[in-house]
């Protein structure tokens, strides 16, 4: 391919990216879950990770369909001592960063940004020694956000403002 057609072809798809009308979200931002009460959570973006994952404590199953938890832990400000029971969507098996793959089970739930809500599948992980309680992976991420690693806090940002 010649360098006119291929500038042709590189425009073309930056239009057809910007008229998608896709989110610009950064590094971090803050987000919602309403169906747990909970606001302004801080949350890491990784394109390395497919599922989004939450961090919880006093996470057991219950039956076969069911699973048992609370969302953050006692040392998060956040943190409101209410165990959750929500339906099993299924079990991951997750590598995590340090190579060792575990059985997750994953919920599915709504999550509030940039003023609009999306339903998101989330493994339950203790989280605690990391940064942000969630972690927004690729699965979330392909329902309309490009990642621009030098931001952060973007739909956090316009929330404050108005």
């Amino acid at each position: 391919m010649n360098k006119l057609a291929f500038s042709f072809v590189t425009l073309l798809l930056s239009l057809q990216s910007l008229l998608a009308q896709d989110f610009v979200i950064g590094k971090f931002d803050r987000l919602d879950l309403p169906k747990l009460n909970l606001k302004n959570l801080g949350a890491k973006i990784d394109t390395g990770a497919k599922t989004s994952s939450l961090h919880c404590s006093y996470i057991k199953q219950i039956d076969e369909k069911n699973v048992t938890f609370e969302v953050l832990d006692e040392t998060h400000k956040k943190y409101k001592d209410k165990r959750y029971t929500m339906p099993i969507k299924r079990i991951a098996s997750v590598r995590s960063s340090n190579g060792i793959v575990e059985k997750r089970f994953v919920i599915s739930t709504k999550v509030v940004i940039f003023k609009k809500s999306y339903n998101t599948e989330f493994t339950l992980r203790n989280r605690t020694k990391m940064n942000y309680p969630i972690l927004l992976g690729r699965e979330f991420l392909k329902q309309g956000f490009l990642v621009d690693v030098r931001e952060g806090y973007l739909s956090y940002s316009q929330k404050k403002l108005k």
